[in-house]
């Protein structure tokens, strides 16, 4: 099947390329029109219906018209001249709320807009909340529709906030708007410069090391081309099953996929173009449709498995109750099938089509290959391979002891490190009444023995919250039209992203609620503290269940393909102990180092995917040269040596490429996108360069034949020189690769 794609595609390359340049950039242009669409704004409706933030939601939706897309946010009013609001100046800035409430926001057509975006123009909700205590300002809330993270709805929201702030300006009343929507817009336009910078640095990265690898313009920028056009198909069929099955993905995740389908399309293409330039190498009298064909049926078959690795360890997420990991983790895999079949297909035309001018302008396929820093390490591995097996451990193991005390942060990372004006109308709001004033906790309580809710039934229930320690003010209840549901909110003294605010809400307030809510009705309380209190315990869950699952999988991909019982086991701890490694390097850094409340509660579940499918990617593609390299004639040792040697380069690179796309995430003002972004690069280099490159050659070389039992390569001859077809080991030609086989054989 793998060589039947491959062959297909470098007997008709230019048919592939059009096929693919017809088809993947509809797919994504189409995909980038719709992406909004299929986004679920949000976090709460990931979780499962049994918890009591989900139960409060539905009790929200049904009763009080709230809609999943409602992005609210609240509007600060104040006199220009810093003086105290008259009831006059409260009659001006009520009757200016009706105003607005009753006058269309038109969503503003830029250059930006796609053609099929979705027109975000609406009539936005505004209504009186409350007066200071010291009368300094008054807030209004106000509930925009759609998606905050679509660039429409933003738009439409900017639209929004001029037109208000113009408005009351003629009133001599200054305006700041802060919460929702609010929030992730002047987050954006902070983060917008450091952005561009950051995606022309990483961008400048990968070019620079292409460069610097191949001494070439198409090995340079094709990589890149390709991976785009692959990539945005990608998430154009991921977008498409979202829609058609009706499935909301995670505002996160069309960027997640993209960040890792660059990393792993760059890495793939690597593998080819390594390869490629190897076996033109090694025969000269080759055409380009040749060396394609015979590269791409064999090293497809490592990709092929490596592909698969990361979509079994994506695909457990679908067991996962939390509804954000069980779409993410299909998304992942799905996505990565594409970029599979990108490889297989689109890559292999593109290196038929190119030929040897792939390299142009170097002449590197002209010259005999000189041995470098790659010959030296898989000598080095090879000759001694205990002394780089407990280096390679102890590294680890030091870095894994930072586990010992890590702890789970469960907020939402905080507002990053930008001051914004978002940010500033918080703080002032804060300073004047309690500081969750802006999102609130929230009690919903239904009549569930058909009689109706009053104000004096719930009475009690008010009471009882007002005298809860950490409850700063309770509002007045506000019941519906046919008095079957009513809504209690609380202002919390803490900020509701806080732990004490979260502890707060599943403590002490669902412990009153229980205790005092009336007989004969249901309670629930929800908001953004309850929700991600909630979301903390699915998460643990979870993580429980994905991992034995994951792991599982892992080692039956590994267990066909290595067709050994001994290899798996070797790659699965390896990549077990790399993963330790960077999950305690991240707590000495955020949670000792930086004194973060400690790590983020997705990192651990990231990171496992991450590191432990890409870290066996790597290792399957060493292994799998291993093994290639230990059926031709000559010693195991001296295998290992030469499977260092051609594929460290590759890893190394690839390695590189990956961790400088994730790293990019680490410059970001949001802390725990940092975290991810750190935290991944980290565990990918030390993927690449430690465990693939070092440990798993050097304990192969100790085991030497026996890693790959009951099913173990049998060289072809008995000749120790393994010939050109081996590859140059070094400068010195097939004479010297023997003396040097017999010297690793001691």
């Amino acid at each position: 099947m793998i060589r039947a794609l491959t062959g297909f595609s470098t007997r008709n390359p230019w048919k592939v390329i059009a096929l693919w340049a017809v088809l993947g950039i509809a797919a994504a242009v189409l995909g980038q029109a719709f992406v909004f669409r299929a986004v679920q704004p949000g976090t709460a409706g990931f979780l499962p219906a049994h918890y009591d933030s989900a139960a409060a939601m539905k009790t929200a939706e049904e009763h009080f018209g709230l809609k999943p897309d409602a992005a609210a946010l609240t509007l600060l009013v104040a006199r220009e001249d810093g003086a105290p609001l008259t009831a006059s100046d409260e009659a001006r800035i009520d009757a200016r709320a009706a105003e607005l409430a009753g006058r269309r926001v038109a969503m503003p057509r830029t250059e930006e807009t796609m053609p099929l975006a979705q027109d975000h123009s609406q009539v936005p909700r505004v209504a009186p909340a409350m007066t200071a205590p010291d009368r300094s300002f008054r807030l209004l809330t106000v509930e925009l529709t759609g998606n905050p993270a679509d660039p429409g709805m933003q738009a439409t929201y900017r639209a929004f906030r001029d037109a208000a702030r113009d408005l009351l300006a003629q009133d001599r009343l200054r305006t700041g708007f802060t919460g929702g929507i609010a929030d992730r817009v002047d987050a954006t336009e902070a983060e917008e410069t450091r952005t561009k910078v950051v995606g022309a640095l990483m961008l400048g990265v990968i070019v620079l090391l292409h460069v610097l690898v191949f001494r070439s313009v198409l090995a340079a920028l094709l990589p890149l081309l390709a991976v785009s056009v692959i990539g945005g198909a990608a998430i154009g069929v991921v977008v498409g099953a979202a829609l058609l099955t009706g499935t909301g993905l995670a505002d996160s995740t069309p960027g997640l996929i993209n960040v890792v389908l660059v990393g792993i399309g760059i890495d793939y293409f690597l593998f080819l173009l390594f390869r490629f330039r190897e076996y033109l190498r090694a025969h000269p009298e080759s055409s380009g449709r040749e060396a394609a064909a015979e590269v791409a049926g064999r090293v497809g078959t490592a990709v092929t498995s490596a592909a698969l690795t990361i979509v079994a360890a994506f695909a457990t997420l679908a067991v996962a109750s939390f509804g954000q990991f069980r779409v993410l983790g299909p998304a992942i895999a799905l996505s990565v099938l594409v970029m599979l079949l990108g490889t297989l297909t689109f890559m292999p035309a593109l290196l038929a089509v190119t030929g040897r001018r792939m390299f142009w302008p170097s002449r590197a396929l002209e010259r005999e290959l000189r041995a470098g820093i790659a010959t030296r390490v898989g000598d080095r591995v090879a000759r001694r391979p205990l002394v780089p097996v407990l280096a390679s451990v102890a590294l680890l193991g030091a870095l894994a002891a930072g586990v010992v005390g890590m702890r789970m942060d469960y907020g939402q990372g905080g507002a990053g490190t930008e001051r914004t004006a978002a940010v500033a109308t918080a703080e002032e709001i804060a300073r004047a009444l309690p500081a969750g004033v802006s999102d609130p906790a929230t009690v919903f309580v239904t009549a569930s023995d058909g009689a109706e809710l009053t104000s004096g039934r719930l009475g009690g229930l008010a009471t009882a919250l007002e005298r809860v320690d950490g409850v700063g003010r309770v509002g007045e209840t506000v019941l519906t039209e046919d008095r079957r549901a009513a809504r209690i909110d609380l202002f919390l003294t803490a900020e509701s992203h806080r732990q004490e605010a979260r502890d707060l809400v599943t403590g002490p307030v669902r412990d009153t609620v229980a205790v005092h809510a009336p007989a004969g009705t249901e309670a629930h309380v929800g908001g953004t503290a309850a929700v991600f209190a909630d979301i903390s315990t699915a998460v643990d869950q979870d993580l429980k269940v994905v991992f034995p699952v994951a792991a599982a999988l892992i080692a039956l991909i590994l267990l066909v393909l290595l067709r050994s019982l001994l290899a798996p086991v070797v790659l699965l701890a390896t990549v077990g102990l790399g993963f330790a490694a960077t999950l305690g390097a991240s707590a000495l850094v955020f949670q000792h180092g930086l004194g973060r409340p400690g790590v983020d509660f997705t990192l651990p579940l990231v990171l496992f995917l991450f590191v432990v499918a890409l870290g066996t990617d790597y290792n399957i593609l060493m292994s799998d040269r291993i093994r290639e390299e230990m059926e031709r004639p000559g010693p195991a040792r001296a295998a290992v040596g030469r499977a260092v040697r051609n594929t460290a380069p590759a890893i190394a690179t690839a390695g590189l490429v990956l961790a400088a796309s994730f790293g990019s995430l680490a410059v970001t003002p949001t802390p725990s996108t940092q975290q991810i972004g750190f935290a991944t690069a980290l565990g990918i280099l030390l993927s690449a360069f430690v465990l693939s490159i070092v440990l798993v050659p050097a304990l192969t070389a100790l085991l030497g034949r026996s890693t790959w039992w009951p099913v173990r390569p049998r060289p072809s001859g008995g000749a120790q020189d393994p010939g050109p077809h081996a590859g140059p080991y070094g400068g010195d030609g097939a004479a010297g690769s023997a003396d040097r086989e017999r010297a690793l054989t001691g």
